[in-house]
């Protein structure tokens, strides 16, 4: 940015805000709302990357849980980066991470728990009609389906999606499994 600005106040500022926004939920905190307040003199166009560039590092040092040694070491890449930040900044951003990392780190872990519970159940009995195995013919395979999530909240496409890949890749293993442990009595039992 056009000449350098006291650093500390307006950056921790900023620093709040972003984390505001990205980690606690709250999504009135505009562009616009924080240059009007920290950076009135800065024009939006030289604020959008200076924005987006604390953003991206404060997202890099929460996604990754940096403790303060590990932060250091990225926060001085940083300042040697073309076009990084500076000392000052870097000395503020470890400062503002030093005392927020507690309250980011609870947002960022109850935001990935889905707190589940079962909300819904329904189960049958089919007989395989086809195998490649003639003694697996009209095995009876009992077929549940559960209805997981937080109670009053619909599951959504992403998170029903991965749940669902997440399920198949669960059937899959105990297709496996099951296959394997097949094979091995298979082996076992005794000839005819």
């Amino acid at each position: 940015m056009a000449g350098e600005i006291e650093v500390s106040k307006p950056l921790s500022g900023l620093l709040s805000g972003l984390a505001q926004d990205a980690f606690h939920g709250h999504p009135g905190i505009t562009e616009e709302l924080l240059r009007s307040q920290l950076y009135p003199e800065v024009p939006p166009e030289e604020f959008r990357p200076f924005m987006a560039k604390m953003k991206g590092i404060l997202k890099s040092i929460a996604s990754a849980d940096m403790d303060f040694n590990q932060l250091e070491a990225f926060l001085t890449a940083q300042t040697k980066k073309q076009g990084g930040i500076t000392s000052d900044q870097a000395a503020v951003i470890s400062k503002f991470w030093k005392s927020h990392k507690t309250k980011i780190r609870e947002s960022l872990m109850n935001q990935s728990r889905w707190d589940s519970g079962l909300r819904g159940l329904s189960w049958r009995v089919d007989g395989k009609s086809q195998s490649r195995h003639s003694a697996q013919m009209h095995t009876p395979v009992a077929i549940m389906e559960l209805e997981i999530g937080k109670s009053g909240q619909n599951v959504t496409p992403d998170s029903e999606s991965v749940f669902r890949a997440g399920l198949w890749d669960t059937a899959w293993q105990a297709r496996n499994l099951n296959f394997c442990v097949w094979s091995l009595m298979r082996s076992r039992s005794p000839k005819s």
